[in-house]
């Protein structure tokens, strides 16, 4: 969905993060070690939306995010399992304070000009500015750090203890001199040093990149000589699933998230698939005074009304699972070990009492009022994604039996933007974050609201959430880091400020091709199949 604020993106605040085709969270599916590998051909992937702008420092959507991968690299690669390798940087040093990065000889640019760590310092500096508004700044770059160059050495400094180091910057996308210079450039074209570099754009319809020739450092030692590489990739925009599915079926596609009932008919077919972490029943809430999900009290009673297998089952299309963390994506920093919180079962009694407690009392009729004013919960939920619908009116049955009315809004990309970011005309809903760090999770809990230019657009104020995340933020070690972010999350949980109802694993299916996905399909791992 289109998002108001740079970074509220892939991460954010997207009701639907199943649809945006490709860009799946976590999850892998490793291109087999056994021969029937074919070079050459085009690798067809499926885009249910166009992705518009295609700059890697400001595109902010999951479909953008699921292409730059294609045209730009950074320093260090991320499998699957949230293992970090090398990729423009053959090593790295680091201290609480510092890491230094020593990039690889011969990295070069798309158009053939060397990349350098000067090149690499400017991307640091120019994502620490908050004025350029980019994705990554906030999260993994922040204001307090710089960049230096000393040969082929890259030194990033934060003015804090930061525990991330390596997974925060590391992860950051890298822009070639040129399209720093002119970042507008970027929006429909592409400057990276990547495997593949965008050759042809028809805006609605498809994304054409072709594969480089002179390509040695890819991650772990591929290159463009490596065998099964496709010599082409095209993103074809398929906004309708069962059409996807279609062309998985008929050849017109080599790859396509499928996370309605249309994945039943392509695993029967059997073809092959990468189940990927999707938080699709998360829900969070509008805590602004005029709301009734301001109240504490209203938030827990909504969460302990729902029988919360039976809505997870319908919201899934019958793939319920459990979620453990509300960090979802690679590198999962974070999760190992939790979560620290559980969720309370279903008692309609307790979920009553709160209510009537919070002065909402029932009426004849059962429905609840205070003051003379219905209490009416706005639900929000995203129409292009499957089950979500059907989710939404299992809610509001569950919650009519204890008194609650529900108002259901089916959103569309307009429609969240101007809901979340400008009437904030809305009580709650599945409205999902997508983060791969705690970290990143906390740009949307911690800090100023979306009014005041800040990414908290549900206004939540935590104080024991706050005080732990900035613990957490300039912990000595990791592990005491994330001691802290998991009991800061907690806190959320226990105050209600997310519910974390349950997720599903949506698949990207193959035909005809085989690939790695790690927050999205890993454009050096693609193999084409005889």
């Amino acid at each position: 969905m289109a998002m108001k604020h740079t970074r509220a993106s892939a991460v954010a605040a997207s009701a639907a993060i199943t649809a945006v085709t490709v860009a799946a969270c976590g999850g892998a599916t490793a291109p087999p070690e056994s021969a029937g590998f074919v070079s050459g051909g085009t690798f067809s992937v499926a885009l249910n939306d166009d992705p518009g702008s295609l700059s890697p420092l400001t595109g902010v959507s999951l479909v953008q995010r699921a292409l730059v991968p294609y045209a730009y690299e950074s320093l260090v690669h991320t499998t699957p399992a949230g293992e970090f390798q090398p990729w423009l940087a053959a090593s790295w040093t680091e201290t609480p304070t510092t890491i230094t990065y020593t990039l690889k000889d011969g990295v070069t640019c798309s158009d053939g000009s060397p990349f350098s760590a000067t090149t690499a310092a400017a991307n640091i500096t120019y994502q620490a500015d908050a004025k350029n508004g980019t994705f990554w700044h906030g999260s993994n770059i922040t204001a307090d750090m710089s960049a230096t160059a000393d040969g082929n050495k890259l030194t990033i400094t934060s003015k804090t203890n930061n525990p991330f180091l390596l997974a925060s910057t590391g992860s950051v996308e890298m822009v070639c001199q040129a399209g720093l210079d002119d970042p507008d450039s970027l929006k429909d074209s592409t400057d990276g040093t990547a495997l593949f570099k965008l050759t042809s754009v028809k805006a609605g319809t498809e994304y054409e990149y072709t594969k480089r020739t002179d390509h040695t450092w890819g991650p772990p030692g591929v290159t463009s000589s490596t065998e099964g590489l496709p010599d082409k990739v095209i993103g074809k925009v398929v906004t309708d699933e069962s059409t996807a599915a279609n062309l998985l079926l008929s050849g017109g596609l080599n790859a396509a998230g499928i996370a309605g009932a249309d994945r039943t008919r392509l695993t029967a077919s059997g073809l092959t698939s990468a189940g990927v972490p999707n938080p699709i029943g998360e829900m969070l809430f509008n805590e602004r005074a005029d709301r009734p999900t301001a109240d504490v009290r209203v938030r827990q009673a909504l969460t302990l009304a729902l029988d919360r297998q039976a809505v997870g089952e319908v919201v899934t299309d019958g793939n319920y699972l459990a979620m453990t963390s509300l960090v979802v994506q690679t590198p999962l920093l974070c999760v190992a070990g939790g979560p620290k919180w559980t969720l309370p079962a279903t008692d309609r009694a307790k979920a009553a009492a709160l209510l009537d407690e919070a002065g909402y009392l029932a009426g004849p009729d059962g429905m609840r009022a205070k003051d003379g004013k219905p209490l009416t919960i706005r639900f929000l939920y995203d129409a292009g994604t499957p089950s979500h619908a059907a989710g939404a009116e299992e809610i509001q049955a569950e919650w009519k039996e204890i008194g609650v009315a529900t108002e259901l809004v089916a959103e569309d990309p307009a429609g969240w933007s101007a809901d979340l970011y400008q009437s904030y005309d809305w009580d709650t809903g599945f409205i999902q974050l997508a983060p791969g760090t705690p970290v990143v999770l906390s740009l949307f809990f911690l800090g100023k609201t979306s009014e005041d230019g800040g990414y908290n657009f549900m206004a939540v104020h935590n104080e024991a959430y706050n005080t732990l995340a900035q613990q957490a933020f300039t912990a000595t070690d990791s592990a005491a880091a994330c001691d802290l972010w998991q009991s800061a999350e907690k806190e959320l949980i226990d105050r209600v400020d997310a519910y974390p109802l349950g997720q599903t694993e949506s698949p990207i299916f193959f035909a005809g091709a085989t690939a790695e996905v790690a927050g999205s399909i890993q454009p050096t791992s693609i193999r084409m199949l005889g």
